[in-house]
């Protein structure tokens, strides 16, 4: 076996150990985001340092024989191809290409667990690393949350739980779909340690995202869990119901603490950006004003009354078509519609304990697509979305929880 070859799990293990710290690549660009990073901006540059290292090791680790293109790479590479053309077409090219490059940083790690996930103890180290570094930032969230520490952070954030995320609705992102997984995990883990860690990290996790009042949160959440529960349905009919009753009690959960830990001005500013957000894309449909370029833009369009700044568009859809165009929104699109099919496929044939762990995190998946359409979250989509994506491919294709 090769040395890249050998390098393989523990590059994996230090990536997913370290998605909780990738909201700090923010301070990488020069958009003035509102909330407080705890990583300063030499630690940040030197966690990107780190992962485009690993994207070397794991890239000459693809390259040995056999060489294979998983399903998803053309429409992966269609994404990015389509992010580097709207960020030299932009209004932010040097941060355009700052995303476009953690974008195929992304592409790297998303061929690699394709490629690997069925080595012998690479799914192991995989859900070891997710699951502990994750217990890790839900408890340091918490803990922060309760010591009122750093007092920034407290007060910007109105006293809800962040820890390294910058924002609560960053590390609610991370939470719709790290739940799932770590239920799953305590049900179908052959070991037993995992199993125990993954219920510990389960209830944790939860607390850190009630505390983290994140409505779109709280809203994915539960649109994560009617789609595990109408998937395992035996029927339509106790699918449909499964899925109302849960969406229904999120809403009321929201609607009951509305404005608890928010400033009730924030229910109104996403009327005004998300019609700023129309009017950019009615002005640049086809590739859109770059990556990063949608709050260079909202000064010279927003409304009037409408706030004075605005990091995003406040909606995933109107973000990626604002900034992306038409041409990235569609790539985007034929990605997600390529791996409803492609898992769809594969679950016909998976067994029952791998059934439950893909679908599990394919739900995840779901949830934050339902966040996406009222809020924008950096770390699920630049640290999340793509290897997601091969672990609920991979676990259905492996046949079996080797964890």
């Amino acid at each position: 076996m090769s040395a890249a070859r050998r390098a393989v799990v523990p590059a994996l293990v230090v990536v997913y150990a370290c998605i909780p710290l990738f909201p700090a690549f923010i301070t990488l660009t020069s958009v003035d985001f509102p909330g407080v990073s705890l990583l300063p901006l030499p630690l940040a540059l030197a966690i990107l340092a780190l992962m485009v290292m690993l994207a070397i090791v794991g890239t000459i680790a693809l390259l040995v024989p056999p060489r294979e293109k998983p399903a998803l790479f053309m429409q992966l590479l269609a994404w990015c191809a389509a992010g580097l053309l709207a960020a030299l077409a932009g209004f932010n090219p040097r941060d355009g290409i700052v995303f476009t490059g953690i974008l195929g940083l992304g592409l790297v790690w998303f061929c690699i667990v394709m490629r690997y996930y069925r080595e012998p103890g690479t799914a192991r180290a995989i859900y070891w690393a997710y699951v502990l570094s994750g217990l890790f930032a839900s408890a340091l969230a918490i803990a922060m949350v309760l010591a009122r520490y750093p007092a920034a952070q407290y007060t910007i954030g109105h006293a809800r739980a962040i820890g390294t995320f910058i924002l609560p609705g960053e590390l609610a992102g991370y939470l719709i779909v790290f739940l799932p997984l770590t239920f799953a995990l305590s049900r179908v883990a052959r070991s037993r340690a995992l199993r125990t860690v993954a219920m510990l990290a389960l209830i944790v996790g939860a607390l850190a995202m009630l505390l983290t009042f994140s409505r779109t949160g709280w809203i994915g959440l539960a649109s994560a869990i009617a789609f595990f529960a109408a998937v395992r349905a035996r029927s339509r009919h106790a699918a449909l119901a499964y899925a109302v009753a849960i969406v229904g009690a999120a809403v009321v959960a929201v609607a009951l603490v509305f404005n608890a830990h928010h400033d009730p001005s924030e229910n109104f500013t996403r009327l005004s950006i998300w019609q700023t957000a129309a009017g950019v894309i009615d002005r640049f449909p086809l590739t859109g004003v770059g990556p990063f370029g949608f709050s260079r833009l909202y000064e010279l369009v927003r409304l009037p009354d409408g706030d004075a700044t605005a990091f995003h568009a406040h909606s995933v859809y109107l973000t990626f078509l604002a900034e992306l165009g038409i041409v990235g929104f569609s790539a985007i699109l034929w990605t997600f519609w390529s791996f409803a099919r492609e898992l769809r496929s594969r679950l016909r044939v998976a067994n029952p304990d791998a059934r439950l762990l893909a679908v599990a995190i394919a739900a995840g998946l779901a949830g934050t697509l339902v966040q996406g359409l009222i809020d924008t979250v950096s770390v699920v989509i630049f640290g999340l979305w793509l290897p997601t994506l091969a672990l609920a491919l991979e676990t259905a294709r492996s046949g079996a929880v080797d964890a």
